[in-house]
This record gives C-alpha cells, sequence and structure tokens, in this order.
C-alpha cells in the first residue's frame, strides 16, 4: 500500500516557511547560549520563550498527545552518546561535550522541525569531524532532494556520505514528511536503495535528518522512555532542515 503523501499549496508553504523561520531562530540563539556550565533546563526555558516570543507553540511539548510518557519540554538536548530525544533537566553541560539541539514549533497549524549538533566549548578533534560530516549529510540529502528522484534517493546520499568517512548511520529513526502533523509521510530513512521509494514531487515537505553514530550502528532507549543513546557509548550527531520540493532545488524552510 503507498503512503498517503500531501502535497502542500503555495498558502501552505508560506505558514512552513513562518514555523522554520521560529525554529530557525531558536538554534541561532542555541550558538550563543550553549557554553560550558549551563544546564539543559535552562536551554530549554530561553527557547521556550523564543518560541513564545514568535506566537508560535512548541510541537514536541506533551506530543504525542494521550500518551502515557508525553514529551516534557520545548526541546531535545541529547548529549555526548545521547543520539536523538534527550530531555533537558538539571545536567550542566561541560567543556567537550557536544549536544544536539531540536527544536519544533506550530504557526498557523503548521510545523517547522529542525536541529544541529553544537559543541561546549573547545571539543576534541574527533568530535568536530562527527559534526562536520553529519552536517555534510545534510547538505547531501538536500542535494538529493529534486523532482524526479526517489526518497530512497535522498537515503542513499545520507548513508554514502556517512559510510564513506568510516561512520554509521542510525536504522530505528528516520526523516519524515512535515505539514499540519509533526510526522507525515513519507519516511525517508538515513540508509536505503536509489530508485526506491516515493518519486519526489513539487509540493511535498520533508524534514531531512541525519543522525549519525561514530561507533556501531546500535541503539537503544533509556528508561525515560525517550532518551536514545548509543549502545557502545560512542559520539553521536543530528542535524535536521524542513524542506520543500520545487521544480528545481530544494527550497530550505529552516534555513
Amino acid at each position: 500500500m503507498k503512503p498517503k503523501i500531501t502535497l502542500k499549496s503555495a498558502a501552505e508553504i508560506e505558514k512552513m516557511r513562518r514555523a522554520g523561520q521560529v525554529v530557525a531562530d531558536v538554534l541561532r540563539r542555541m550558538r550563543e547560549w550553549v557554553v560550558p556550565g549551563v544546564t539543559t533546563a535552562a536551554l530549554d526555558a530561553l527557547a521556550s520563550d523564543v518560541i513564545d516570543g514568535h506566537h508560535a507553540l512548541p510541537s514536541f511539548k506533551g506530543y504525542p498527545p494521550g500518551s502515557q510518557h508525553p514529551f516534557p519540554a520545548s526541546i531535545c538536548t541529547s548529549v555526548n552518546e545521547e543520539l536523538v530525544h534527550g530531555i533537558p533537566g538539571s545536567r550542566v553541560l561541560q567543556e567537550g561535550d557536544i549536544v544536539s539541539i531540536d527544536v519544533g514549533a506550530i504557526v498557523a497549524g503548521y510545523h517547522g522541525d529542525a536541529a544541529i549538533t553544537l559543541p561546549v566549548g573547545r571539543v576534541s578533534s574527533e568530535a568536530r569531524r562527527l559534526l562536520a560530516v553529519t552536517e555534510g549529510a545534510l547538505k547531501a540529502a538536500i542535494a538529493a532532494s529534486r523532482v524526479g528522484n526517489h526518497s530512497g534517493d535522498i537515503s542513499v546520499a545520507i548513508q554514502a556520505y556517512v559510510e564513506s568517512h568510516g561512520y554509521n548511520v542510525v536504522r530505528e529513526y528516520t526523516g519524515h514528511g512535515i505539514g499540519r502533523q509533526m510526522h507525515e509521510e513519507p519516511q525517508v530513512p538515513n540508509h536505503g536503495q536509489a530508485g526506491r521509494g516515493v518519486l519526489l514531487s513539487p509540493g511535498m515537505t520533508i524534514a531531512l535528518e541525519p543522525m549519525v553514530l561514530a561507533g556501531e550502528a546500535r541503539v537503544r532507549v533509556l528508561d525515560d522512555h525517550w532518551t536514545v543513546v548509543s549502545c557502545d557509548g560512542k559520539l553521536t550527531a543530528h542535524f535536521e532542515h524542513d524542506i520543500a520540493i520545487t521544480d528545481g532545488e530544494a527550497e530550505i524552510l529552516s534555513l
């Protein structure tokens, strides 16, 4: 059964641009706020203030509705071996850490969702390389997001770029369509086969998110029901942008 893909109108994409600019503003400010000594709870409070200041709503807080364990914060803060979905709290960031900040916002009923991984003060050369490769994988994914390609071509672009640098991609978590819902079809894994999956068409809106492990491609979820960590304890990184498929190059909505 083919996944149901919702193509967005120009008016809908404009609303998604507005949501994308909210998350982009949060992440821009995080580049200043992520310093040794700050707690992840403080980062969440600052992000909440920015989202409120844009008259937007946080996508993550209380997600998913009706869940036994809804996410309790406005952003995800995933440190070092924590790949995604880290819950902000009393943890104090230390010099040499890396922290992934993932943020979602709703504007006029449409979602924006983006992420970056930032160094905390001075970090190791290995950490810097991991961040550069993960961001490079996101750029490769965006370049592959063109009409006539398939979602599998995006997946292959991510996987090939990451593995060519000696790292691994996560198998259990994927990029995804985005719009009125934070998670829509199609799913866009970080691994796959060229020419497979959904044919890309103008009006598709997708959150692309390479999730990269410095060690082996095995993860587990902690007892908090959310935080995903590498099984071997090695560093991880996560970058994400929302894009709209056009007749030419993909438009980055969360730039």
